[in-house]
């Protein structure tokens, strides 16, 4: 039963934990798709993650496989083949950090066919919002050698915000359970790709440095483990959309690595783009917040007979 009420210090510091572990995730990713294959860390995050999970999750009683294949396959190879490609073709971070976060509107524009949930006129608004955003960023004179990433960086959103979607049909499943299944076939796939697709992979982790190796188990462990494990314990307490817009924050973690670390240039029509898309984005979020609590009030006070 989810509560009411203000965040108890416990839940603020569960919340804080996700937005850096997942907004220092996204500068790990791009730092190690630069020394190595974008396929090949993806299929080492999840050979990570399953190396861990797997001896406690992949045991019956099996969900019904069917009903999880659709999430499975969106959640594992397709998203993060793509926001791997996405990190390591890009030149800068925080424009990709920042498209990432369409998956909160695509969710809702997949929400309205799949699961007939109506989209409200201020969520519509929001994503408006976002896109004239994300387009005015893309098209600022630093980004517009990223192109083509920031494209393939808002495919993968779209890949995941359809998982998110396909999620809500698989309820019951606990979510380790599900991340561990989806590690079990997004390792062969992606890892089978990197070695397929480039002959000078052995080379590239034979110099791999140390550093490079702590980004791919901080996805692995850190993000895939202990940042589900916190966001499951989140929503299993209060309501998922409730939790939502604060995680958004995360995108401010990363921009502030890309800018103080990585290199990133800025110039006021890129940061005009980022704010008025992550302003997009939180009015969807808010929108949909909205929305779900409408619902539900509408449904005690009118319960089915």
């Amino acid at each position: 039963m989810t509560r009411s009420g203000p965040f108890t210090p416990v839940e603020i510091a569960a919340i804080a934990a996700i937005i850096v572990i997942w907004g220092v995730n996204n500068a790990a990713a791009k730092y190690a798709t630069e020394f190595l294959p974008p396929f090949f860390v993806g299929g080492m995050r999840f050979a990570l993650t399953l190396a861990a999970l797997g001896p406690f999750m992949l045991r019956p009683p099996w969900p019904d496989l069917r009903r999880i294949a659709g999430f499975i396959l969106l959640a594992g190879p397709i998203h993060f083949s793509l926001i791997y490609l996405g990190f390591a073709m890009g030149k800068q971070l925080s424009p990709l950090a920042i498209v990432s976060q369409l998956w909160v509107p695509f969710t809702a524009v997949f929400a309205w066919p799949l699961l007939g949930e109506r989209m409200s006129p201020v969520a519509g608004f929001g994503l408006a919002i976002a896109f004239l955003g994300v387009a005015w960023m893309s098209f600022d004179p630093h980004s517009l050698g990223d192109l083509d990433a920031i494209l393939i960086t808002a495919l993968a959103a779209a890949a995941w915000a359809l998982s998110a979607v396909l999620a809500r049909k698989a309820k019951g499943v606990p979510a380790l359970k599900l991340n561990a299944l989806t590690a079990l076939l997004a390792t062969p796939v992606l890892l089978g790709a990197a070695f397929a697709t480039d002959p000078n992979l052995p080379e590239k982790i034979s110099r791999a440095s140390l550093f490079v190796w702590a980004c791919i188990a901080w996805a692995g462990l850190v993000s895939s483990i202990c940042a589900t494990t916190l966001l499951y314990w989140m929503v299993q307490r209060r309501e998922a959309n409730r939790v939502t817009p604060y995680l958004l924050l995360s995108t401010v973690v990363s921009c502030a690595i890309g800018v103080g670390w990585m290199g990133d240039k800025i110039s006021p029509p890129l940061v005009l783009g980022a704010l008025v898309a992550m302003g997009g984005i939180v009015i969807v979020a808010v929108a949909e917040r909205r929305q779900a609590r409408a619902a539900l009030e509408a449904a005690v006070a009118d319960p089915p007979v």
